[in-house]
């Protein structure tokens, strides 16, 4: 249930054509649906612009594919984060157009297209190949809910040539999500050189006292740069969560759409048969 549907059910009720016991019927799944082992909240895309994505860590292959079955059947854009591919396995048998990351984790259903939101072009940067788990998230994320996004990879700051080479792509962009571990000084290194916001998403790569994260988030918390964000150890998701809020127009545009099979191209997946 979304705000377009729910405003189709109302105006029919005031021009008579859907009686109010009919209307009644229709909304009475509207807060939540209570599912085996999950309450999924239908409210979720009325309060937020995007429906309830689902955590796959922590729940059984069987568990996540109910509740993507439900989903499927009440949205068009389904997000279920850190999938694994037993995940994978039962959801398909549930709901065949589903497509999987395996690099990110990401489990979707998507139509072929759908509404950019977007007012501009979120750019996912991530600093080396080994953050690139965590970046697929923002990206998947963020585009899957309604933008522009592209992707930079491996420009960390041990080789600033890197950066600077890309630096033409990351003005042009709306915000950037910057996905960094080891001391997470990439973010700082970009919000010195350009006037985007940038959300800063610190990994937990790194040696001895690097690994776990925390010198990365602790890194970009104390930024002397100002207009950092960060949000916490290798939550890509949350990133891509925050930029698409931050870049969304508060009109949709019905004349701009998200295409997915060029995500599923540069992503190096393949569509199924059927789509």
């Amino acid at each position: 249930m979304n705000e377009v549907v729910l405003r189709q059910i109302l105006n029919e009720v005031e021009s008579g054509n859907l009686a109010a016991e009919d209307a009644v019927k229709q909304l009475q799944s509207l807060p939540y649906a209570l599912l085996r082992e999950a309450r999924f909240d239908h409210h979720r895309e009325l309060r937020r612009g995007f429906p309830e994505v689902i955590l796959g860590e922590g729940k059984t292959p069987e568990q996540v594919a109910d509740i993507l079955h439900h989903a499927a059947q009440h949205h068009e854009v389904i997000l279920c984060t850190r999938a694994t591919p037993d995940h994978h396995v039962a959801a398909k048998e549930r709901v065949p157009q589903c497509h999987y990351d395996p690099k990110g984790r990401v489990l979707f259903c998507a139509p072929k297209r759908w509404n950019d939101r977007g007012r501009g072009r979120i750019c996912v940067v991530a600093a080396g190949t080994a953050d690139l788990n965590v970046a697929r998230e923002a990206w998947w994320t963020a585009a899957l809910m309604g933008n522009s996004v592209d992707f930079v990879m491996d420009v960390g700051i041990a080789g600033l040539q890197r950066v600077l080479s890309v630096m033409e792509q990351l003005q042009q962009a709306e915000i950037l999500i910057v996905v960094a571990g080891m001391e997470g000084a990439l973010p700082s290194v970009l919000g010195g050189l350009c006037d985007r916001p940038i959300i800063g998403v610190p990994t937990s790569i790194g040696y001895g006292s690097g690994k776990g994260g925390w010198p990365a988030l602790l890194s970009m918390l104390n930024s002397c740069v100002a207009g950092i964000s960060v949000v916490n150890i290798n939550n890509g998701f949350g990133a891509g969560y925050a930029a698409s809020l931050m870049n969304r127009l508060r009109e949709t545009n019905d004349e701009t759409w998200v295409e997915l099979e060029p995500l599923l191209q540069q992503a190096d997946l393949v569509a199924p048969s059927n789509q």
